[in-house]
């Protein structure tokens, strides 16, 4: 879309925001006397139906105020936007409105509601959207007096060639602004900009959406990124990051408090901030295990279910204040209390890092490990408690990579794989992702169902199943799947199972091509 159309359907989108603020602001002067709590409580809930209304305003707007835009001279069309006396009059009640309101604003506790983050979103792309208004009224004033003086020089020297020219820039404009209103999605993505912001990362470049009521912490991680942090709860100021552009608001305590120097420097808590505005961090990111320190914690079992005949998935919970820093694929040792004395197992992660509270185990029943006898056995149970320590491994993602991952995996080996491709399709770092899951019979693909399920939601992202009660002849199968995928040479590999099925597997998939320097394995 051309500059000029897009200007004028962003004003447009200010013309319904306006009345949104009038509808959504409207009882904030009659309000102003009540109790403080009755008074956020109607604000919000205010602020929320102006944000409904905005929504179903643009879209009737652009769907008929854009489509008509062709039939029109170029400055008839721009006259559309001209600010006249009624969006004066509506400016002047909006700033009445916020000038009672102010004082009682400014009360508002940090901890701010998700109604409320909606408002101080759409506020913030009002006064952007603001600015747009006046630069286009400047530009209207211009063009005007441009085509005037063009048509009045052409008159004047009877040249044909300036005609020409004034009557093909007022063709091109109705051109730009008539032809492309199924752009008019552009304006719609700027309404999203009210429940939604996107924060960019520096010096990394990456960037994420943050949606709802998440903070900046929250949302990275979600996005796949490796933010430094360590309670996630505002209490260890590990998080802490300078926001160079953009407006963040507090929206839970915080233990940590900044000095005065870092708060004039812009610093703020990623796990205690969210964004009210587009925004831009500077904060550094995990590169590798070497950056994630040993940590030691008391969780609590959340629930033991049976995934197949001989494997169980150990769901643990960390405390708020306590989560997990991992990467995906890494491994932690746990640790319970029995009347036999301490048991202990070290077991590799299958859960997504995004998630660092909820922490997922696929345990396979083992004679030689009385951690797992013990959990078979029924002696762990929701509400116990089970001590992490860790993590450690590198079985793990290059931070910088972007190249394919070939995932190998034979039985609970696709617990630390699971991990891998859940945070692939949480940060969208790698252009693809293969599984070849390699079991011993039906049951030992516990989980085929989530596979296909990701298979179909995700382009990207293809499983083979393969099963062979033989380990040696499965091995050989699973490296012809593996081959028959191409691509092997470029690709990360990662394999994962018993002892025998890797010893066996790693010099087959060299053999077939996978580059040594970047295939890891892992033992479970």
């Amino acid at each position: 879309m051309g500059q000029a159309a897009r200007t004028v359907v962003l004003a447009l989108h200010l013309e319904c925001l306006e009345q949104a603020i009038e509808h959504g602001l409207g009882a904030v002067g009659a309000d102003v006397g009540h109790d403080g709590d009755e008074f956020l409580a109607a604000m919000a809930a205010d602020h929320v139906a102006a944000a409904q209304h905005l929504s179903q305003q643009l879209g009737e707007t652009l769907q008929h105020e854009v489509a008509g835009l062709v039939a029109v001279g170029v400055v008839e069309q721009l006259e559309v936007v001209e600010v006249d006396q009624h969006h004066a009059q509506r400016r002047a009640l909006a700033a009445r409105q916020l000038q009672q309101a102010g004082p009682h604003l400014e009360q508002v506790a940090p901890v701010v509601q998700a109604g409320e983050r909606v408002a101080q979103r759409l506020f913030a792309q009002g006064q952007e959207l603001a600015d747009l208004r006046r630069y286009l009224s400047a530009y209207h004033a211009l063009v005007v007096e441009h085509e005037r003086r063009l048509r009045e020089l052409a008159g004047r020297r009877d040249d044909v060639a300036l005609r020409e020219l004034a009557d093909g820039m007022q063709y091109g404009l109705k051109q730009v602004l008539g032809t492309e209103p199924a752009e008019a999605l552009d304006a719609m993505a700027n309404m999203l900009n009210v429940i939604s912001a996107q924060v960019t990362v520096r010096p990394s470049g990456r960037q994420f959406l943050l949606e709802g009521n998440d903070s900046i912490l929250q949302a990275g991680l979600k996005a796949g990124l490796r933010f430094g942090y360590g309670c996630g709860s505002g209490t260890c100021g590990l998080c802490k990051a300078r926001v160079v552009a953009g407006e963040v608001r507090q929206i839970q305590h915080a233990d940590y408090a900044l000095s005065e120097l870092e708060k004039q420097q812009g610093y703020a808590l990623l796990c205690a901030n969210t964004a009210v505005s587009d925004v831009v961090v500077e904060t550094l990111e995990a590169q590798g295990p070497a950056d994630i320190p040993d940590q030691s914690l008391v969780t609590t079992v959340r629930a033991v279910s049976a995934l197949s005949p001989d494997v169980r998935l150990l769901h643990l919970q960390t405390p708020r204040s306590n989560r997990l820093r991992f990467l995906a694929g890494q491994s932690v040792t746990l640790g319970v209390v029995s009347p036999a004395g301490d048991l202990t197992q070290t077991l590799p992660l299958a859960s997504c890092p995004c998630d660092e509270r909820n922490l997922h185990f696929h345990v396979r029943r083992d004679a030689q490990e009385p951690f797992a006898e013990a959990l078979f056995a029924g002696q762990l149970r929701p509400g116990e408690t089970v001590s992490v320590r860790g993590p450690v491994g590198d079985f793990v993602v290059d931070a910088e990579s972007t190249r394919p991952l070939l995932l190998v995996a034979c039985e609970t080996g696709f617990g630390p794989v699971k991990s891998l491709i859940e945070h692939a399709i949480a940060s969208e770092q790698v252009e693809s992702f293969a599984l070849h899951w390699l079991a011993s019979g039906p049951e030992g693909h516990y989980l085929a169902n989530q596979c296909r399920a990701w298979s179909a939601a995700f382009d990207q992202f293809s499983y083979m199943p393969v099963t062979d009660g033989d380990p040696g002849a499965g091995v050989a199968r699973l490296v012809e799947s593996v081959r028959a995928g191409g691509a092997i040479g470029k690709s990360d590999v990662f394999v994962a199972g018993p002892s025998a099925f890797v010893e066996a597997a790693v010099p087959a998939l060299i053999d077939a091509g996978a580059a040594r320097e970047r295939l890891r394995s892992l033992v479970v």
